[in-house]
């Protein structure tokens, strides 16, 4: 299982959050949703700009409570390190190597239904 350490931001250089979670989609997808009453939902927090993967709870959560205790300059720099035009990362997260949901293809897509053919049996 990956645990991860996370950085949300309201937009380019606005309000920014640091957590950790072993599921960052989910997690990602209640700060977008607002599923939680809290600072995310109240600052409108929602954009994944920066994340690591951690091998253990623990290492994440060092880190996330390292992060925390960072100024901001600092923060902003790790974000741009990695993620200079502060593109939100959810959707390629999601998508993997997709560009778009519209290049997915369902697993079972182009088969027959089950249906045994001659040369299946």
């Amino acid at each position: 299982m990956a645990f991860f350490t996370y950085i949300v931001a309201s937009r380019r250089n606005g309000t920014l959050y640091t957590g950790s979670t072993d599921d960052l989609l989910q997690r990602v997808a209640q700060h977008r949703n607002k599923t939680f009453a809290g600072f995310t939902a109240r600052y409108d927090v929602h954009m994944l700009v920066w994340f690591e993967g951690h091998d253990t709870r623990e290492g994440a959560f060092r880190r996330e409570r390292q992060i925390k205790k960072w100024n901001r300059s600092w923060k902003l720099r790790l974000i741009e390190e990695q993620n200079p035009d502060w593109r939100d990362l959810f959707d390629p997260v999601r998508l993997g190597g997709l560009k778009d949901a519209k290049d997915w293809v369902p697993a079972f897509a182009g088969m027959s239904g089950g249906q045994e053919t001659h040369d299946d049996q």
